[in-house]
């Protein structure tokens, strides 16, 4: 990662920490990190990273059922990847070309990450794609 990180934790739903902690995820090891050109996902021993610049589009997202956002899971509708530990709500990004994240060796290749991070607004904020139209 390049230049000073602005880092956002996840969310973590209390009932969730227990079964979270036996995958290695925990508020240590669960965050999303931007810097001026670069954007990182840690969520346990998971991880992505793609340049700022592949952020086409965010969007704010939630509540949500707990089997659908606790946990790392593969979203069969659309093929992008959820980091969840929260089933409060997070922020989708989308991403110009689509990234690994879920399964070592680089495929499948994600067009989106959904994260329930601990304030989902700023980090929409921080990462907004200007409208081009």
């Amino acid at each position: 990662m390049t230049g000073v990180a602005t880092r956002f934790p996840f969310r973590f739903d209390p009932v969730f920490r227990p079964v979270l902690a036996l995958l290695g995820v925990r508020p240590a090891t669960a965050w999303v990190a931007v810097t001026e050109r670069d954007l990182m996902i840690r969520y346990g021993p998971w991880r992505l990273r793609t340049d700022r610049g592949n952020v086409t589009a965010v969007e704010l997202s939630g509540p949500y059922r707990w089997w659908r956002a606790v946990g790392p899971h593969l979203s069969l509708a659309d093929g992008g990847a959820t980091f969840g530990s929260s089933t409060a709500g997070g922020i989708c990004l989308r991403f110009g070309v689509p990234v690994p994240a879920l399964v070592p060796g680089g495929r499948p290749r994600h067009p989106a990450a959904t994260v329930t991070v601990a304030d989902p607004p700023a980090l929409a904020r921080l990462l907004a794609v200007p409208d081009l139209s």
